[in-house]
């Protein structure tokens, strides 16, 4: 499972996400996607921990609570409609006359 965490501030850091979800249990992997244009940050991340019940304990917990000036968002990460990941591929590798 991976937590999504919304509404950061700007400042957050790789390091200050794990600081705070460290506090639920180990962290295995933290993400905060930049911008492709410009670089920034979009003010999201995804933070992988390695124990499930540690993972709902942080959710439970850090939803909707202030943290570095804004109040957070944590949730279970649910995967991107339309990613070229799963079944649906839009229309890649279904063969076929594609010409």
């Amino acid at each position: 499972m991976t937590i999504f965490t919304g509404n950061l501030s700007f400042d957050a850091e790789q390091e200050d996400l794990i600081n705070l979800f460290s506090q639920y249990g180990e962290v295995k992997n933290c993400n905060i996607p930049l911008d492709r244009e410009t670089g920034r940050k979009r003010g999201f991340a995804f933070i992988d921990m390695t124990n499930e019940v540690d993972e709902q304990k942080a959710i439970d917990d850090l939803q909707n609570v202030e943290w570095m000036g804004r109040e957070i968002r944590v949730n279970k990460a649910e995967p991107r409609k339309g990613s070229r990941g799963g079944g649906d591929r839009g229309g890649y590798g279904r063969g076929g006359n594609r010409y």
